[in-house]
């Protein structure tokens, strides 16, 4: 029987690699045959971003990071375009612009709850591709119901910050690890895979890993049987 592979990931809601990523590495885990056990971790990619954000992500690309209309338009046209070959439909012009750290809470209090990964598919579908607004608190816990979360606790948790300690944890975490890009997967505490490669990528290193495992069950064996 083959070891589970823990596999932590640092990701942001609003990161369009991110949900591109997640579907790479899905096929990555099809492809390798391994069973993993996923964590998401919290990555603040625009912290300072208001909740209401009066604007377009053409509007904050340009205002914000500098960058004239025409290449954001045609940043986002290529990203769209591989978002697509994945199976994903993003929809910029319904992308609601926003805060993610209440989101980020919320996925910590899903993964106390055990839906951490149905809640992190719900949030990035929300924001690309149904233009959900994933910064306010009851929208935030409108969308937690459809995952099975009592929508007036997951209230109470959010307007407490009962989980803003450990989305700040996660945070200093990623600086630790120099971490300065999402998407980011720490394979069984070792080996770091930035960006949303593809599914071979993924594949192999996973693959690598049970292979280092089940050697090293081997050797602990053969260790105890002369003992």
């Amino acid at each position: 029987m083959s070891e589970t592979i823990k596999v932590d990931i640092w990701s942001d809601v609003q990161c369009p690699w991110c949900y591109i990523g997640k579907r790479k590495f899905e096929a990555g885990v099809a492809a390798s045959g391994t069973k993993v056990e996923v964590e998401y971790h919290s990555f603040e990619l625009a912290p300072d971003t208001p909740v209401d954000f009066a604007g377009s992500p053409v509007d904050y690309l340009s205002e914000r990071k500098g960058i004239p209309v025409p290449q954001v338009l045609e940043m986002l046209e290529r990203v769209t375009g591989i978002a697509e070959s994945v199976g994903l439909h993003y929809d910029y012009d319904s992308v609601h612009q926003t805060n993610t750290v209440k989101a980020h809470e919320l996925l910590h209090y899903a993964k106390a709850h055990g839906v951490q990964l149905e809640m992190k598919e719900a949030l990035l579908k929300a924001y690309f591709v149904d233009g959900g607004h994933v910064g306010r608190i009851e929208d935030l816990a409108d969308l937690a119901a459809t995952v099975g979360l009592d929508k007036a606790d997951v209230v109470r948790s959010l307007t407490s910050n009962e989980h803003l300690a450990a989305v700040k944890a996660d945070v200093a975490q990623a600086a630790e690890y120099g971490i300065n890009g999402v998407p980011f997967f720490v394979i069984d505490g070792k080996y770091g895979i930035s960006g949303a490669q593809d599914p071979s990528t993924f594949a192999q290193a996973l693959r690598q890993v049970q292979g280092e495992k089940a050697d090293s069950a081997t050797t602990t064996a053969t260790e105890e049987t002369h003992a």
